[in-house]
């Protein structure tokens, strides 16, 4: 699920920001079948790497020696999912929780944020969340 925090000045439309970030965790998770500590810093920066490089070439523009217009931060954020205990009654046993927050001082009419939960990651036992922020370069 996405969420749109500042769809309005989005330096791609969002539908384009799902698109890129799904074919990130795709592309980075395609092989895996649940969480490996040791594997998931890699995993991570994979996600990250592609979705950078996706962007900077989306905004980029083509005339030679012209600045692209936006800087951007991305964060990728992997989460083991709990096992169940099935010993017990109550449903939220082995279940993990996660919180995750981002605030920022910018120029509302030009920079901005989206989150992205990444939906075929419950599959794998994770939970995959994706933020991208932009800065509007003057």
């Amino acid at each position: 699920m996405a969420v749109d925090t500042s769809p309005a000045n989005s330096p791609v439309p969002t539908t384009e920001l799902t698109k890129l970030a799904t074919e990130a965790c795709d592309n980075a998770l395609k092989s895996v079948e649940g969480y490996d500590h040791a594997k998931v810093g890699s995993w991570n920066s994979e996600i990250i790497n592609h979705i950078l490089q996706s962007l900077i070439k989306a905004t980029t523009p083509s005339t030679p020696n012209t600045p692209p217009p936006f800087r951007f931060t991305v964060n990728s954020t992997i989460v083991q999912q709990g096992l169940v205990d099935k010993t017990t009654t109550s449903g939220d046993a082995g279940k993990r929780g996660m919180h995750s927050a981002s605030g920022a001082f910018w120029d509302v009419n030009r920079d901005g944020m989206w989150t992205f939960k990444y939906p075929g990651g419950e599959q794998r036992g994770l939970d995959v969340v994706v933020s991208v922020t932009w800065f509007a370069m003057a």
